[in-house]
């Protein structure tokens, strides 16, 4: 299945289903801030959009409600988000890091996570 792109409001709506697992359109727009919150039929279009894409399916109805559940990964949808936002840097990561370690977002806790994850990935890539 191939991951599809999803807007800012579609991420929060399957932000609320990994957090609290299957839920109604209504739990899910309770979820929202009030201040903010989108309308309660809007969250039914984008969860109806959402079911289209892939990203969720119906899991049940309890009486004239449906229940949701999330059908991609929280993972699968942030790597999506983190391929498309390198893809303006034509794939380099250098840009990337060099912005964070100047903007002091960077720390040496996240280098050293990230060589603790590049050390994995190359033990695996190597032949034994």
């Amino acid at each position: 299945m191939s991951i599809p792109k999803l807007s800012k409001l579609e991420m929060q709506i399957m932000d609320a289903l990994w957090t609290k697992g299957e839920c109604s359109v209504r739990e899910i727009h309770d979820e929202f801030p009030e201040k903010g919150r989108p309308a309660y039929t809007t969250v039914q279009t984008m969860v109806n959009r959402l079911e289209a894409k892939g990203a969720v399916e119906r899991a049940k109805k309890i009486g004239n409600s449906l229940i949701f559940r999330a059908t991609l990964s929280r993972t699968a949808a942030h790597r999506r988000l983190v391929d498309e936002f390198f893809s303006f840097f034509d794939g380099r990561v250098q840009p990337v890091i060099a912005h964070l370690i100047q903007s002091g977002k960077l720390t040496g806790e996240d280098i050293k996570e990230a060589q603790k994850l590049l050390k994995e990935h190359t033990e695996k890539r190597e032949p034994r």
